[in-house]
């Protein structure tokens, strides 16, 4: 019969990390036969081990290395996209490093919004994967940069997401969008409306769950 799909929890998992369910409006983007709706943004490998989300973005604020793509990939039980500069760290170096990327098994790459259009036609002409560049503003020129190679736009414009995204589909319709769904079912019921196909979701820290975890232990009787 149609309808809710049966769940199954387990004993050890019940603290698995969960991402909104309003999620599951999102039309999803289809990439190598795989169908993503959700993205968990972390490097943060217990996190990723113990979360429900479609897929990873891996992006982080220091220098990419390949030793730490390798290591969230071979961990990870679910696609992951990698980031690979664009900003301090770009030309021939994010090149290099999306081609390694793809060859330990990342699904995508990202680029930070100052990548130029000129590393990301030669890193189209090295990957067969999507490359995905962070956007943050309305006035980006989005016809240029999927020209120039651009597969999927990862919108993180904060309080003018929704502007962002819909003024892609005005002048990119068909383009896939992945999107900051901000803190709520609503905020992410309207970044989907507004165009979005994927939605990003930022976990709470590890310490913040661990945390409520200690306060359980401290409340309880059973404690030795």
């Amino acid at each position: 019969m149609p309808g809710k799909p049966p769940e199954i929890e387990g004993l050890l998992r019940r603290h698995m990390i969960k991402v909104p369910e309003s999620i599951s409006a999102a039309s999803g983007i289809r990439i190598f036969g795989r169908l993503l709706k959700s993205l968990v943004f972390t490097t943060d490998v217990a996190i990723i081990k113990n979360c429900n989300a479609n897929a990873v973005i891996a992006v982080y604020p220091f220098t990419p290395q390949p030793a730490i793509t390798h290591a969230i990939i071979q961990v990870s039980d679910i696609p992951v996209f990698c980031g690979v500069g664009g900003g301090i760290t770009g030309g021939k170096r994010s090149i290099n490093l999306a081609l390694d990327a793809e060859n330990q098994g990342a699904i995508g790459v990202v680029l930070n919004a100052p990548a130029p259009n000129e590393t990301i036609s030669e890193m189209r002409d090295r990957i067969d994967i999507p490359i995905v560049v962070t956007v943050v503003s309305e006035k980006t020129d989005f016809v240029q940069r999927h020209r120039a190679g651009v597969s999927i736009f990862n919108v993180s414009g904060a309080s003018h997401t929704i502007e962002i995204i819909s003024r892609i589909r005005d002048v990119l319709p068909e383009v896939p969008i992945i999107a900051t769904g901000g803190p709520t079912d609503e905020t992410i019921a309207k970044t989907i409306e507004a165009g979005a196909n994927a939605i990003t979701y930022t976990p709470p820290p590890p310490a913040e769950i661990l945390k409520k975890i200690m306060l359980s232990y401290r409340k309880s009787d059973d404690i030795i």
